[in-house]
């Protein structure tokens, strides 16, 4: 029987799993907000996902070679930077705007990483859904906000790539533990000087740990599987369902609407993801 028989999920599937579970993740940080705001809920989130991360996979610190470290430090280090400033933006802005302009980072990435023709019809047809989703025309629009989700897009790319070597050093779950563990660095220091965390309680530390599951835990660890397969191109296109996830998270648990036009820019973005997979099967 073959090695790849014990819990082999392709690398397509493994994505679309892990945009359904951040965007679940989103809708239980949103309601954490007002007890423990942006920094406090980053913390407990990664907090949290670093410890049940570290009591599960067990990582051999000390068996880590240079190379490693080099790979992992810097990956973990975006992966705290994204998550905050993301969640710094969801704070200020709507889950569907600001998803939406978070994917800028991924977006970019696919354009400077594509070479053959059909890539770029894949990538520009997302870009046409992305333009249609996003609540251009939305009154009293925090730009502070619109600034921390393109900030979080631009990690999210460096996120992309550094994974990308990180898998190639690291075993996947070994990278996300030891990843998670420098995430909580630029995150923690925040958390701790808002005070929010003091006041802790069993229910909130149960949400917490639903958080990091959804958002990290479960995600990452299949981001990480997949990054080991796919070409970089092939990833950040296929993130491309991540504004549709937000928006069909916003209308089934945040009570959101969809209009016509997210409608079709769900269509639009759906088309762009199935046509990746089709024509990048392979690296």
């Amino acid at each position: 029987m073959p090695r790849s028989f014990r819990f082999s999920l392709p690398a397509v599937p493994a994505v679309l799993l892990a945009i359904v579970s951040v965007q679940a993740g989103a809708a239980i940080a949103k309601g954490l907000f007002p007890v423990l705001g942006a920094a406090g809920t980053t913390s407990l989130r990664i907090g949290l996902s670093a410890l049940v991360l570290l009591a599960v996979v067990r990582p051999r610190l000390g068996r880590l070679e240079p190379a490693q470290w080099r790979a992992v430090v810097p990956y973990g280090l975006a992966l705290g930077a994204m998550n905050f400033l993301f969640y710094c933006a969801l704070a200020r802005v709507p889950l569907g705007l600001a998803v939406t302009l978070e994917f800028v980072g991924p977006l970019g990435l696919a354009l400077a990483g594509s070479r053959r023709w059909p890539d770029g019809v894949w990538v520009l047809l997302a870009a046409a859904g992305i333009a249609l989703i996003a609540p251009w025309h939305g009154a009293g629009v925090d730009l502070l906000g619109l600034g921390f989700a393109l900030a979080a897009g631009g990690c999210w790319a460096v996120y992309i790539v550094l994974g990308q070597r990180t898998a190639a050093v690291l075993p996947g779950p070994v990278a996300v533990a030891v990843g998670m563990l420098f995430a909580a660095l630029p995150v923690l220091p925040f958390g701790i000087a808002s005070g929010s965390l003091l006041g802790l309680t069993p229910h909130l530390l149960l949400l917490g740990g639903l958080l990091a599951l959804f958002s990290s835990v479960l995600p990452f660890s299949l981001e990480m599987r997949a990054l080991k397969s796919l070409p970089t191109r092939t990833f950040s296109i296929l993130m491309s369902l991540e504004p549709v996830a937000a928006a069909l998270s916003g209308w089934l648990l945040l009570g959101e609407r969809l209009t016509v036009g997210q409608w079709l820019a769900v269509g639009c973005i759906g088309v762009a993801s199935a046509g990746a997979t089709l024509t990048t099967r392979h690296p």
